[in-house]
């Protein structure tokens, strides 16, 4: 999702780490919402917890807010089938590989954004050309083959399968990459920003005991997305 086109004036982003996570609630109050926001009104969700051991909840900001002249509200929880849409839900349903229910949940495809950069190549040796965004940390949502679609090049909407993993393969690093094949592309597209939307989960990633074995695997990867965008997949699977 692009911020810039949303109307919002200002974005204050904190790292989480170590040291933020045994900030207690009173201390996040007082130096975020107060003295660094000067906050006026305040939106969270239902179920909000902050703070060292998790300590601060509505309740707390509520009483704060009238101490320190700000209001809060809660967003109420969002339901959709009977089930309350939260970051834990989806987070789950994309571990399992259930991109339907993610989709379910999340509105639209799960998908993930970056520029496409240099790789090793290999995948072009082999006959399958990737286009290879750096993922920014090695616990991800997901983690697999994928039939994908991309965006974010001239309009266009591309089928291909796409590689969420560490090559165990070739060299099993601790670089997690998202490697995209598109079906019937060959043009040069590094530094492009692109967003790739995970469709379908084909198989989990796996180590292979040749380059052979994995060029097969892959024929078969493309075999499978391939159904799948055609509306087969269901029928032949």
């Amino acid at each position: 999702m692009n911020l810039q086109k949303l109307p919002i004036d200002n974005l204050l982003i904190v790292r989480f780490n170590r040291q933020f996570a045994n900030v207690d609630a009173e201390q996040f109050i007082a130096d975020i919402l107060l003295n660094k926001l000067n906050i006026k009104h305040l939106v969270i969700g239902d179920d909000f917890h902050f703070g060292k051991a998790r300590r601060g909840n509505f309740t707390l900001l509520q009483a704060k807010g009238l101490q320190y002249g700000f209001t809060v509200e809660d967003t109420g929880s969002f339901l959709t089938d009977s089930l309350r849409v939260s970051s834990t839900l989806i987070r789950d349903a994309l571990a399992l590989g259930d991109l339907t229910q993610a989709k379910r949940l999340l509105g639209r495809s799960y998908s993930v954004c970056g520029r496409v950069a240099h790789g090793s190549k290999r995948g072009r040796q082999i006959g399958f050309p990737t286009a290879n965004i750096k993922m920014l940390r090695r616990n991800t949502p997901v983690s697999g083959v994928f039939a994908v679609t991309m965006t974010g090049l001239n309009d266009l909407v591309l089928n291909g399968i796409a590689n969420v993993g560490v090559r165990p393969t070739f060299d099993g690093s601790n670089t997690v990459l998202l490697e995209t094949h598109l079906f019937d592309f060959n043009q040069e597209i590094y530094g492009r920003y692109v967003e790739v939307h995970f469709q379908h989960k084909i198989r989990d990633e796996m180590r292979f005991s040749s380059i052979d074995a994995l060029s097969a695997q892959i024929h078969n990867d493309i075999h499978i997305a391939k159904l799948f965008f055609s509306g087969e997949y269901a029928t032949s699977a």
